[in-house]
């Protein structure tokens, strides 16, 4: 499946879908999941946690409240317990998840962030790697447009350099 890298705050998204680089608690706390939450309102941390805790690699569904899409898709690549942090396959099993779970809800368009890098410990460009790989393999029943999101401009040109120069800038 073909997917882009673009730039921008994932919570400024319009999409059926968006990902939350969540912990298997599902407490939306910084990075991805702060900017989900200040984007859709309190609602959605209480409403996550109380679908939690998950198993690592799983993820699970809520409602996108104030944001531009209709679900937000908790993928838990962070264990919230032990080290506290993502590896290879709980990167790989969260991509696939999220993906599955947005072809079942019927999403046409999903916007996924670097699951497990950032505060969960795995490197960035290794992180998008791995994302890429697993987006590419999928063979997807309504999904059409992926986009996968980075914040910062660092962040960009390390996962477009990871990923195989997919860039489009949005």
């Amino acid at each position: 499946m073909d997917y882009v890298v673009i730039q921008g705050d994932i919570a400024d998204q319009s999409a059926d879908a968006l990902v939350n680089a969540a912990g298997t608690s599902l407490r939306m706390g910084s990075g991805v999941a702060g900017a989900l939450r200040r984007g859709a309102g309190d609602e959605i941390n209480e409403d996550a946690m109380e679908t939690g805790p998950v198993d690592l690699g799983t993820v699970a569904v809520t409602d996108a409240y104030d944001l531009e899409a209709e679900y937000v898709i908790h993928a838990a690549a962070m264990p919230h317990y032990g080290d506290g942090n993502a590896t290879s396959e709980s990167i790989r099993n969260a991509t696939r998840n999220a993906l599955e779970r947005a072809d079942e809800l019927g999403c046409r368009s999903l916007v996924v962030p670097a699951l497990g890098c950032g505060v969960a410990g795995f490197d960035l460009g290794d992180g998008a790697k791995i994302i890429g790989e697993v987006i590419d393999a999928y063979e997807p029943t309504t999904l059409e447009d992926v986009r996968l999101i980075a914040y910062s401009d660092a962040e960009y040109d390390a996962m477009v350099a990871a990923t195989g120069d997919r860039d489009e800038r949005r």
